[in-house]
């Protein structure tokens, strides 16, 4: 489960400054609820999805014994 800062919070904040999980949780969220988002929502969601694309994705490249290969946004 996600326990961080709320979309409140990080709007006031560059997306170059959230953490990884922020990230990963909202870009699930969005991910989820794409064909509802207005105009606003689509720009917000495209942000995050070119923040992940900037720092190269997000999580593990391999997967472990413990852990797969996807970023479990909780």
């Amino acid at each position: 489960m996600y326990v961080g800062r709320d979309m409140t919070e990080l709007s006031m904040i560059p997306k170059t400054e959230w953490t990884d999980d922020e990230l990963a949780h909202f870009h699930h969220s969005f991910q989820q609820i794409a064909p509802y988002l207005n105009v606003e929502g689509q720009t917000i969601y495209r942000e995050i999805i070119e923040e992940i694309e900037a720092r190269g994705g997000l999580g593990r490249r391999e997967a472990t014994y413990t852990n797969g290969t996807m970023a479990v946004p909780d």
